[in-house]
């Protein structure tokens, strides 16, 4: 009998293959930039598979969007798996993804997969495989995502206990062949139930019992004791076989064959692999076959790990998969992948509590698209700022193009295009995902006098630009002149917008954030206010309130009003004549300091800060201090922080201008434009400097006791 044994030939099993679809990839790359960083532990994942479908194709393990956890997951080991579908089987498993390539290639790939395989075991031992039977197709996958390139390399692994000695095979043929019309008829209906039982349908494992009366009944693996004393004619081990060979089962076979024997010892087994056609039971694809198994009794000991096999074969030869899926993305979710991903780096360890969130949601007007309009919303773009609009009414002129960083020569031709709507086209080429708008449009400003019959015009541009700054979240001034900056200041000042002004010289820059408008909701902010006319500063002194002050604006140090400073100019005064790396320090800065700002726990409201000031580990932000104003000198290679508090008489934002405007609207604006000395006469800067110049002051060097002291100081 022995002999016998031996010359039958040995039973083989066609191997699993995997299938990975890109959006797995996606995701995989999705949670590794924005959740896991450089945790690389390993991952529990989901794969799935189904019945063979067809004569002459396999059926795959598959990997999908679903297979991975989601971002939001509080858990990494929860999968947005489905149940109860009959085409999807789930299958439990394990990705293990390196953060570098050659982590990858140093793994240890046998230690994982007995690590794999003692988790079969330990399952087929505890009968927690009897309760889920997917357990007895558990899987590994090692891999690493080089997320520059979007190539992705990984290798499978269907850990299968290897039977010692091999078993053997006593015959195999179709189910057609195998059953009677009768038996075929009624397993045919049997399955038809259990495939479309919610409760069955992906169960890739069960036992078939055929009564006498060649009635069939499906069971569950825990009813094993049920079949068995009902005095069945047979039983059969039942699965889903992935396989379409006519005279080979698929591997999910081998573990199984694992369980039977170890759980209920026997060792003459029928098994039948389904197949399906179209969704119903195809018993002339299906197999039946029949099998012998003898192992070693050190199988019965669980602490005694079989040997496995399983790494996946790649043409024909171990070896892992590279797949590149850059040429196969949209040009534009590549572009928004790429870009966003030294912000999503930054995350891993330099500065976890960056908000991507709230750059991208961001919305940025930009008040000039000149030399620093251009470099401010390139620096935007690289932080992630999606949402921007530019204003501008020039024209792109032949010396723009060297230092204006969005313009080309072609956008100077024919007379030069529109500014506004250039760099908004450029903008789009360097990132098609940004939201970008151009609005041609100029500034009105004081001390520029307004035509009776254009007066109407230049209210509408008033009105367009106050509802471009209500629209925004910030307004960045950017302007050539310093009269342009007067009226956006006032809208952003009663809106409490976050206002961003930065301003050049030849060879020296001003980066400053405006404070917020005097009726901000902050409660606990107050104003610096001068003491008054000229009958109440005979003591040349200040008012000094105790407590939080608002921070000043652009022009809160002016003891005049803006005025003309653009007529009767030379050349060189007409154009914006500075040293060409100025722009691009301060534009940086001026993106740096709102970043601090949108990540400040008081926002506009944060108080300023000095370089070096002592700051408590309390109170220290991630991205270092916020300052109010940042002033830069490129002779001396310097750069020093500075504080200013608003003041009660400026033109721009004080609470009396503020309230004039609210009260007259564009009326007060048309009014300030005409008229020069309006806004000092309204906010008291006449009466003051003509104060000012009242008194008479004495300076005695010789007398040491006329000098004030210490206590005697008052802060200006």
């Amino acid at each position: 009998m022995a002999d016998a044994s031996e010359k039958k030939p040995i039973l083989q099993f066609a191997p699993f293959q995997s299938v990975v679809d890109e959006g797995f990839w996606h995701r995989l790359s999705s949670l590794k930039l924005n959740k896991l960083g450089i945790d690389d532990s390993p991952i529990p994942i989901s794969g799935f598979y189904a019945p063979c479908s067809h004569a002459q194709v396999s059926n795959h393990l598959s990997l999908l969007t679903e297979s991975l956890p989601t971002e939001a997951s509080e858990q990494a080991c929860t999968s947005s798996v489905s149940l109860g579908n009959r085409n999807k089987c789930s299958v439990p498993g394990t990705i293990y993804n390196t953060n570098t390539f050659e982590g990858y290639q140093s793994l240890d790939k046998q230690s994982l997969l007995k690590a794999e395989t003692k988790k079969i075991w330990d399952d087929i031992h505890s009968g927690k495989a009897l309760e889920d039977s997917a357990a007895l197709s558990r899987f590994l996958i090692i891999s690493f995502a080089d997320l520059k390139k979007w190539n992705f390399y990984y290798w499978f692994a269907f850990p299968a206990l290897v039977l010692e000695p091999a078993a053997t095979l006593v015959g195999i043929k179709p189910a057609s062949q195998w059953l009677s019309p009768e038996e075929t008829e009624s397993l045919s209906a049997a399955c038809k139930e259990w495939r479309n039982s919610n409760l069955t349908a992906d169960v890739p494992f069960f036992l078939v019992s055929i009564a006498s009366d060649s009635s069939v009944t499906i069971r569950h693996l825990k009813d094993w004791e049920d079949c068995k004393g009902n005095g069945h004619k047979v039983i059969v081990i039942w699965f889903y076989d992935p396989c379409h060979l006519p005279h080979n089962p698929g591997w999910p076979l081998r573990n199984y064959l694992a369980l039977i024997f170890t759980k209920w010892n026997i060792r003459r087994i029928h098994f039948l692999c389904f197949r399906e056609n179209r969704g119903f039971a195809d018993m002339g694809m299906s197999l039946v076959g029949e099998a012998l198994i003898s192992v070693p009794k050190v199988w019965k000991d669980r602490n005694s790990v079989p040997n496995a096999v399983g790494w996946e074969y790649n043409m024909g030869k171990k070896g892992s998969k590279c797949v590149n899926l850059a040429k196969a993305m949209d040009p534009t979710r590549l572009a928004i992948s790429a870009a966003d991903l030294n912000l999503k780096l930054m995350r891993w360890r330099a500065l976890p509590s960056l908000d991507l969130n709230v750059l991208s949601a961001t919305k940025c007007l930009l008040l000039g698209a000149g030399t620093l309009g251009c470099q401010v919303a390139r620096m935007l773009m690289a932080w992630g700022v999606r949402k921007i609009t530019l204003v501008d009414s020039g024209k792109v002129a032949m010396s723009n193009p060297l230092r204006q960083s969005l313009y080309t020569l072609n956008d100077c031709l024919n007379g030069g295009e529109f500014k506004a709507i250039s760099a908004v086209k450029n903008l789009k080429q360097i990132f098609p995902a940004v939201e970008a708008e151009g609005v041609v449009m100029a500034i009105p400003m004081p001390g520029h006098p307004v035509p009776s019959q254009e007066e109407e015009s230049v209210l509408n541009d008033c009105r367009r630009l106050h509802d471009l700054i209500s629209s925004h979240d910030v307004v960045f001034l950017l302007t050539d002149t310093r009269e342009s900056r007067w009226l956006p200041t006032l809208f952003s000042a009663a809106s409490s917008k976050i206002t961003i002004t930065a301003a050049l010289g030849f060879d020296s820059f001003l980066v400053m954030r405006h404070g917020a408008g005097p009726f901000s909701s902050s409660n606990n902010l107050k104003t610096q206010t001068l003491s008054g006319p000229a009958d109440s500063v005979d003591t040349a002194s200040l008012s000094h309130n105790n407590g939080p002050q608002r921070l000043g604006c652009y022009f809160c140090n002016d003891v005049v009003a803006p005025i003309d400073s653009t007529t009767n100019r030379t050349l060189d005064q007409q154009c914006t004549v500075t040293r060409p790396g100025l722009a691009p320090i301060a534009s940086a800065l001026a993106v740096e300091l709102l970043v601090g700002i949108l990540h400040h726990p008081h926002g506009i409201h944060a108080e300023g800060e000095h370089a070096n000031a002592n700051i408590s580990a309390n109170h220290e932000q991630p991205l270092g201090i916020l300052p109010h104003q940042i002033r830069g000198s490129l002779p001396q290679f310097s750069q020093i922080t500075l504080l200013g508090h608003s003041s009660g008489s400026c033109t721009a934002c004080s609470e009396t201008v503020v309230s004039e405007y609210q009260d007259r609207g564009m009326d007060f604006v048309l009014q300030a434009i005409n008229h020069p000395t309006y806004l000092e006469d309204l906010t008291g800067l006449t009466d003051l400097m003509k104060s000012a110049s009242s008194f008479d002051v004495d300076w005695d060097k010789d007398d040491d006791d006329d000098y004030a002291d210490d206590n005697d100081c008052v802060e200006i």
